[in-house]
């Protein structure tokens, strides 16, 4: 069974390369016409996830009616088709023009942090294009470390890491995280550390919840863990579509003082963030991620 998962991965990959490497090569603007295509599958045949994503929206915001919430999910298909190509596209993207698509608008708050010696954690969500994210290293002297969860088809995660690391950035598994971080904290490197803010943690590892979006959620905790303990400052990277392949990136400080913080003061703070940039545009965060799998049990 494992042989033949792993044949399927192979050839799922390859035949996805090999289509499509040569189309890589046009215009993004180009691409946008596949997005069209990817749009329509997406949303009538018969529709990815869309139950799930209808369900969020609905229990997100209560006070909508359902051609608002249908309007919102519209909004979101055709924007996760749009970051499906732009992820792919920037295989080809120079960095001259990953800078022109991608803006900083603020990044001299990291070169602060770099003069001070100071290692900086830095929190998003999935929302806007968070894969481009992973050209931070072109606008700071950080050694950028980037947290993943491996995929579960080898040939992908390979692309994919490989993807990530494009412009400077290293990328480390979760579970390697803190001995990668701690590593260049002794040899008194300055880091800037990439964590995913609305990853749903494992059934059996939650130790925290909090009303998000209008719902009971459990939220992971590592962020805030290593930034407590090391005494990393904390920011909040809130990214800003301005049309179709161009967006903004506002660093937002949470604390320069982790150490001082009550327990789950640095999660509760970044998590108000994320949900204050979902409601003014719901359509740019990822609706599809089946965030509240696990629910509350009631006295936890």
């Amino acid at each position: 069974m494992t042989s033949d998962r792993s044949v399927a991965h192979f050839i799922g990959f390859y035949l996805f390369y090999g289509l499509s490497r040569p189309l890589l090569l046009l215009p993004l603007q180009v691409l946008f016409m596949f997005s069209e295509l990817l749009f329509m599958l997406a949303w009538y045949f018969p529709g990815y996830r869309k139950k799930m994503v209808l369900r969020n929206l609905h229990n997100a915001f209560p006070e909508k009616d359902h051609p608002e919430i249908k309007k919102i999910a519209r909004g979101f298909y055709r924007h996760m088709c749009d970051s499906i190509i732009e992820t792919f596209y920037a295989l080809t993207m120079s960095r001259k023009e990953m800078e022109r698509r991608v803006v900083w608008k603020n990044a001299g708050l990291l070169e602060q942090y770099y003069q001070q010696g100071r290692s900086v954690i830095s929190v998003f969500g999935h929302y806007g294009n968070w894969e481009w994210l992973f050209s931070l290293p072109l606008y700071t002297r950080h050694r950028v470390i980037a947290l993943y969860r491996p995929l579960s088809n080898i040939y992908f995660n390979r692309f994919m890491k490989k993807l990530r690391q494009k412009f400077g950035i290293q990328a480390v598994t979760a579970t390697r995280s803190y001995p990668e971080i701690l590593k260049f904290h002794n040899e008194k490197i300055p880091t800037i550390s990439l964590f995913l803010g609305d990853q749903r943690p494992a059934g059996g590892n939650i130790r925290c919840w909090t009303r998000f979006l209008n719902q009971d959620t459990p939220v992971m905790l590592g962020s805030e863990h290593i930034a407590r303990r090391l005494g990393h400052a904390v920011v909040f990277l809130s990214m800003r579509k301005v049309k179709r392949g161009y967006y903004e990136v506002e660093i937002i400080p949470v604390t320069e003082e982790p150490v001082s913080t009550g327990l789950y003061e640095i999660t509760e703070r970044h998590t108000r963030l994320l949900e204050e940039q979902i409601r003014k545009k719901p359509e740019y965060w990822l609706w599809s991620h089946n965030r509240w799998k696990n629910q509350k049990v009631a006295g936890s």
